[in-house]
């Protein structure tokens, strides 16, 4: 395969130039991938052990995508290239030099829950005002300190922090933070920030160490350089300090993970690091229409704070973008359903060729609620994982616990699921004597007589005796023998299998999936060792972005932007374009957050191929009070030779007027005002669409779930009349699928439905 044949010149000489340090800018849709796989292989073919290769990325499906695609070039020798997460990579080194920092090889990797739920139990502890120290806060407080690599020590000696804890009435925070440290290194675990922390202080103390990862990865390339934060900046620059053959691929116009700690000065700054650095720039867009791309660079083009490029389309010019606006965020919901419906009609598009991009969650039910109407099919993506699912969580607790059995939050999860008799109390109680011996809590339910007093130590004693078992097991048997045993000796199976309600079939169903893709994993030919605790480091790891479009399902896609980074569909529909949404009201205060939406809303446009609709609504019920709604400023900032403005909807437009164009703003006519009231005014006058309320018949009672069958007619407080159409379930857990004129069908379960029978 000639895999520089069909790369443009820009391209082509990102790929062939391996030697010091790159930075490719890669402008959106510009072929991005494709020049770091072919600089990848380019490297192998050319007589770079594949050994000394590192790729870093931002998602476990990049890094599969990328692999993939090198395997095409090179074939079998694409194994042995180090790449995937950060995360991925560094707790793989960190298994391997733990002893160096006192950890052991099989520490346990703790999610969000689980950190949140070792914060609560501290806060508890600390008798401390769970709602001043909401663990969200004190959490998202630690996680900061970490990937700004500030140690607890340096945490609390630090004058400016603690001032500003005092001065927000949280002066015990770098106390909480010593001891969530504490705690984590006595159960043998790292949260998902210490995977990045730790290895900065074992690169840091241990100098044999650094030196032998910089002779080990020669060649280092760095995906979504833009994302990266401090303590990802560090890592990459101790271990590129030796050879500097550092490639670092981004888009600064697409930095929107700020809250999460990213900084765009890393990208914009990265000729301060190297002077020698070599840029490439890929202008080309392939994937979006003119008049996209177009808007795109019309709308970027006001941030200052940025990296010079001309992105560019030899596509067609395609549809100009269309402007529609609503009355409500209901008929907003409304339009685009309808706009679906016709356009895949007229053009023979599938589902799966549209999505729904929005700047919050909340915004997602108007547009689920016009799309059921209409049945149209769709999915939300950024929702709950499937490895966040309860009863997920509780089978992988009892993984974890056969592995590190000091693993406390494992432990306190599941010691009494299924119920064994070992109630809250007990656990409080083993946790105070573990914490009076300086012992974990494994070592007191292995002795209980040596530090409990009654009839605990009996329960106890069998589930240590259980545990003990399936380590046992672990070590004679392959990942599927092991973690079928395990679901079937805890009884989870069982419990699962026997609740025969709707919910409790779809638990036992997630469980059987669970054990399904251990079977895929144990049945691998590429990985040799296929015990559980392999499996488990590879769930640990999984990151919420690795989802995708599910192509083989004909659905809408509606997600939040911030989800759609990296997907791309034919017809993109951007909604909620006002002014406090988006931007949203916590960005307007400085000039670097405005510019961070202003980029999110680059990427939302950007995900588009061939058409872009935009739409807003002049008025939306936010905290239960009708608000009136201003255009988002973006929309000003759109050179109008590429919009089409549909106001059919509504009587008139803020957007109505002229364009200045040396200004770059809208100037409204002034006989072409949106309401004649005084923006005082608390609504427009939107009476008239909205949806009458139904007055439910004078002494209306609800009818017990066991009174309805299919067919029936029946009353609800709020929707009004309509008619059983299906039942399914069992008592009490019924479900009814009924029938609403002008709002068709809606899924209730009868048990919260409130529904009476029509009376004669």
């Amino acid at each position: 395969m000639n895999y520089l044949e069909g790369l443009n010149p820009q391209q082509r000489a990102a790929v062939e130039n391996t030697i010091g340090p790159v930075m490719i800018v890669a402008g959106a849709g510009s072929g991005k991938t494709r020049v770091i796989t072919y600089r990848v292989a380019h490297l192998i073919r050319t007589g770079t052990d594949p050994f000394n290769i590192l790729v870093l990325t931002f998602t476990n499906k990049a890094a599969k995508e990328m692999r993939e695609r090198i395997t095409k070039v090179v074939g079998a020798e694409a194994k042995n290239i180090w790449m995937g997460t950060f995360h991925s990579v560094f707790a793989k080194i960190l298994r391997v030099e733990a002893d160096k920092i006192g950890y052991p090889s099989n520490f346990t990797i703790y999610d969000t829950d689980d950190s949140k739920s070792l914060i609560r139990a501290i806060l508890k502890e600390m008798q401390l005002d769970d709602k001043l120290y909401n663990a969200n806060f004190v959490y998202n407080r630690i996680s900061s300190a970490k990937n700004n690599l500030i140690s607890v020590s340096e945490y609390i000696n630090n004058d400016q922090i603690q001032a500003e804890d005092a001065s927000n009435k949280r002066p015990m925070l770098g106390q909480i933070y010593e001891t969530y440290t504490k705690r984590c290194f006595k159960a043998g675990a790292m949260d998902f920030d210490d995977l990045l922390f730790k290895t900065n202080v074992l690169l840091k103390n241990h100098p044999d160490v650094l030196n032998k990862y910089q002779q080990k990865f020669r060649y280092l390339m760095v995906d979504e350089y833009q994302d990266t934060n401090f303590s990802q900046y560090t890592i990459v620059k101790k271990l590129a300090a030796a050879y500097q053959n550092i490639c670092v691929v981004g888009d600064d116009a697409q930095s929107i993970y700020a809250f999460r700690g990213a900084n765009i000065q890393n990208i914009l700054n990265f000729e301060r690091d190297y002077p020698d650095l070599k840029v490439y720039k890929l202008e080309q867009n392939y994937r979006s229409t003119q008049n996209i791309v177009e808007v795109a660079n019309s709308i970027i083009a006001n941030n200052k704070n940025q990296l010079e490029k001309n992105v560019f389309s030899d596509n067609e010019p395609g549809d100009r973008i269309k402007v529609q606006r609503a009355f409500t965020d209901n008929e907003e919901g409304k339009l685009v359903a309808e706009a679906i419906v016709q356009e895949r009609s007229l053009k023979g598009l599938l589902f799966h060729d549209f999505a729904i991009l929005y700047r919050t969650n909340a915004q997602s039910r108007a547009m689920e609620e016009a799309l059921r109407k209409l049945n149209v099919p769709y999915k939300i993506y950024g929702g709950l994982s499937f490895y966040q699912r309860k009863e997920i969580k509780d089978l992988i607790a009892y993984f974890r616990l056969t592995f590190n059995p000091s693993d406390e939050e494992a432990l306190k999860r599941v010691i009494n699921y299924p119920k064994r008799g070992i109630g809250d109390t007990s656990v409080d109680r083993i946790v105070v004597a573990a914490d009076q011996h300086d012992k974990t809590m494994w070592e007191v339910i292995c002795h209980p007589h040596m530090y409990l007093e009654g009839r605990v130590a009996a329960p106890l004693k069998d589930f240590a005796t259980l545990i003990q078992s399936f380590q046992a097991e672990a070590k004679k048997n392959d990942a599927y023998e092991t973690a079928l045993y395990i679901a079937q000796h805890t009884g989870i199976l069982k419990e699962l299998y026997n609740d025969d309600s709707i919910e409790g079939r779809a638990r036992y169903e997630n469980i059987q999936e669970l054990l399904n893709g251990i079977k895929e994993f144990a049945e691998r030919e590429d990985i040799e060792d296929k015990g559980l605790a392999v499996f488990m480091q590879d769930v640990a790891l999984l990151t919420n972005d690795d989802n995708e479009k599910d192509k083989n399902r004909d659905t809408v896609s509606l997600m939040t932007i911030h989800s759609a980074k990296g997907l791309e569909f034919k017809n993109v529909f951007v909604v909620g374009l006002e002014e406090n949404l988006f931007p949203s009201q916590l960005s307007l205060s400085s000039r670097t957050d405005l510019e961070e939406e202003r980029r999110l809303f680059y990427v939302a446009i950007t995900r588009a191929e061939k058409k872009l609709t935009l739409t807003y609504a002049t008025s939306r019920y936010r905290w239960g009070t009708l608000t009136t709604c201003e255009p988002s400023r973006f929309i000003n900032e759109i050179n109008p030779r590429y919009l089409e403005l549909d106001m059919k909807p509504a009587k008139s437009s803020l957007l109505e007027g002229n364009f200045d164009d040396e200004r770059r703003t809208w100037t409204s006519s002034p006989q072409r005002e949106v309401f004649s009231k005084p923006k005082s005014a608390t609504a427009p006058k939107t009476t008239s669409i909205l949806p009458k309320a139904h007055i439910p018949t004078p002494g209306f009672a609800p009818d017990q779930p066991s009174a309805f069958q299919t067919g029936m007619e029946v009353e609800h407080e709020k929707f009004g009349f309509g008619k059983i159409i299906n039942l399914e379930g069992s008592l009490p857990d019924v479900k009814a699928t009924v029938f609403f004129p002008g709002l068709g069908n809606k899924q209730l379960l009868l048990k919260f439905a409130k529904l009476m029978i029509k009376k004669d």
